[in-house]
């Protein structure tokens, strides 16, 4: 007997409200028929600029993305894939609730903080970043403990499109969520869409290079411990990061590995789309273009 199809995926990150990047994914979408696609966060037109300059807001996920997938699952039937999305830290949040209702009409599963079982392969998404200099804290927490490094502006200052208890704001970790998230189960078949990087790897590097605050040093790796040491002791499957643009060109990889885990990133600093593609079965032959 014939063996079983490869679980095909697609991954890409940080389109930033896009229409030519999308409409790139989307075209593979429709000639390639992927079963799973997975949408990385910062995704929309800059959450900050809508948040801050007066101008109206502008529907993206409703006024585009929904439409444009409704169009492409009518023209693909039953081939229609698996889309999994979270939003990131340049997404407010109040967009939380167009995501949510998107899901429901069964576009997409809106990911973060949710387990989602598909076969015998879970898939994890988590959106919140380590603090950043940005003013958007929408989507940041302290990563393992309070501490800020140079630079960077702590979760409790900046604005928030959405209201956050001070408890919450001031003492929740990424470190506290990722276990509250999986607990004590099994990840070895477990796939992980992040937003952030994990810190000190070939997907995290900035260019910081020579930047000083206060005559202190920049540190040049600007992802998650938290989210680096959760890699490190579950080893899921696969791990897909984002965030930082000009990693991949900086150190010339847009990819790690951590024990078994193969880690991912899409973001990329050029024009084209950064375009990820993978099987669930042997993800350590993942390829990336540049559409």
């Amino acid at each position: 007997m014939p063996g079983k199809r490869p679980t095909q995926c697609l991954f890409v990150t940080d389109i930033h409200g896009s229409e030519y990047r999308y409409r790139k994914l989307f075209d593979v979408m429709a000639d390639r028929r992927p079963d799973m696609v997975f949408l990385g966060g910062d995704l929309l037109p800059s959450g900050m600029f809508q948040f801050t300059s007066g101008s109206a807001h502008e529907d993206f996920i409703n006024g585009f993305l929904a439409k444009e997938l409704e169009r492409l699952k009518r023209s693909v039937g039953l081939a229609y894939p698996r889309v999994f999305a979270i939003l990131g830290n340049d997404d407010a949040r109040f967009e939380e609730a167009a995501m949510l209702d998107v899901a429901a009409r069964g576009l997409w599963h809106y990911a973060h903080s949710r387990r989602i079982s598909v076969r015998q392969f879970d898939i994890y998404g988590y959106s919140f970043v380590p603090p950043t200099p940005f003013l958007l804290k929408d989507w940041e927490r302290y990563d393992v403990s309070r501490y800020v490094d140079p630079g960077c502006i702590s979760p409790e200052e900046g604005f928030r499109s959405v209201p956050m208890s001070e408890s919450e704001t001031m003492f929740s970790t990424i470190s506290q969520d990722l276990a509250g998230l999986t607990g004590d189960r099994d990840l070895s078949d477990s796939v992980f869409l992040f937003h952030s990087p994990p810190y000190k790897t070939a997907l995290d590097r900035a260019g910081l290079d020579g930047k000083m605050v206060d005559h202190v040093p920049m540190d040049v790796h600007v992802g998650s411990i938290a989210i680096s040491r959760f890699i490190q002791e579950r080893q899921p499957l696969v791990t897909m990061h984002g965030h930082i643009h000009e990693s991949a060109r900086l150190t010339g990889s847009w990819r790690d590995v951590s024990g078994r885990t193969q880690m991912f990133t899409a973001a990329h600093d050029g024009p084209e789309l950064a375009l990820v593609s993978f099987t669930l079965e042997d993800p350590a032959a993942a390829t990336r273009e540049l559409l």
